[in-house]
Parts: structure tokens; sequence; C-alpha cells
């Protein structure tokens, strides 16, 4: 079965972005290229059970398993070597970014404490959106009695698209709550 995203934006959004953007081809119109999630565990460095707590959050939230990012160099002030664990991310593509997406902005954002809409001044210039997380447990399928420590997360939307303005569009039409 198709996602519910997929599916909206195959019928009706890819047409209604071409005559938004003025496309001549339909294969000019910006898409959703992935998802990549990513959590930094800053105190891996002395809590080596850090990186599993985060890996299995992250699994749950994502639905496939992470990979363990380490430090490219040793800083003495943050007492990491070379090679350490610091973080888990994860990539998401095709239906599971679709169903992410839709999770994220049907369910997610809604639950979070004050919240007013996400800025519309954190893309990147290149038409990708990176959004951040103070905590993991807004997610639903997270139990928040079995979390050990609210870890914030970073959320990157990348699309097919050249600039902004394109990017844009593709998010605030598939539902996306930008500020005013």
């Amino acid at each position: 079965m198709m996602p519910r995203m997929r599916e909206k934006y195959n019928t009706t959004l890819r047409q209604e972005l071409k005559e938004k953007l003025g496309c001549s081809n339909i294969m000019q119109v910006p898409r959703l290229e992935k998802i990549v999630i990513n959590m930094g565990v800053g105190e891996a460095t002395q809590n080596i059970k850090a990186i599993d707590a985060a890996a299995a959050d992250l699994v749950t939230i994502a639905g496939q398993k992470p990979v363990i990012r380490r430090a490219k160099k040793s800083i003495s002030a943050f007492r990491l070597r070379q090679g350490m664990s610091v973080g888990v991310s994860v990539t998401l593509r095709h239906d599971r970014m679709y169903e992410f997406l839709d999770r994220l902005i049907s369910i997610v954002l809604p639950r979070i404490r004050d919240f007013k809409g996400v800025p519309h001044k954190a893309f990147d210039g290149r038409g990708n959106y990176t959004l951040g997380l103070k905590d993991q447990v807004n997610f639903p399928e997270i139990d928040y009695n079995k979390v050990d420590k609210n870890r914030g997360l970073n959320i990157t939307i990348v699309t097919t698209a050249t600039e902004d303005k394109g990017a844009y569009e593709l998010l605030k039409m598939f539902g996306m709550p930008f500020r005013a």
C-alpha cells in the first residue's frame, strides 16, 4: 500500500507545484529525496551504554537500524578520542521517508509544548530543511516511562529543489506548519 503523503504528491501536489513554480517539465518539480535523523550523544564519552539507549530510541522512531557515528578527531577538552562513538543517525528513503514525514507533520509537531510553527529560515540555500527537536518523547512510539534521558535530535529533509523557494513550497503543500 502506498503511503498517504506519496500518493498525495503523485496525484495533486506535483501538478500544482509545476504550475506554481513555473516548471516547463514535470521532472523539474522538486520532490523529497531523503530524510536524515541524527541524534548526538555527547555523554557517550563517559557512559558507553548511552549510545545503545539512543540507538534503541532511533530504531523505535525511524523503523530501521541506525548507524553509529564516530569522532573524526581527538579533542582533549571534551575527553574525546578519535574513533569514539559520539552519535547515531539513520537515513530514510522511499516509503519509510513519506510515512515518517506524515507522522512528523500530523502527530509529533502538534504535540510539542507551546508550538507556534517551525521557522521558515532553516533552509540551507540549496533546498534542504533542518529541524531540531529538544527531546524524543514527542514521538508516540516512545514510552515515556522507559526513557532514561531526554535527547535532542536533528531532522534534515533533503529535496531535489535547487533553491529554498521550491523546497519551501513543497513542504508547505505537504502541510509543514511554518510560522507566520
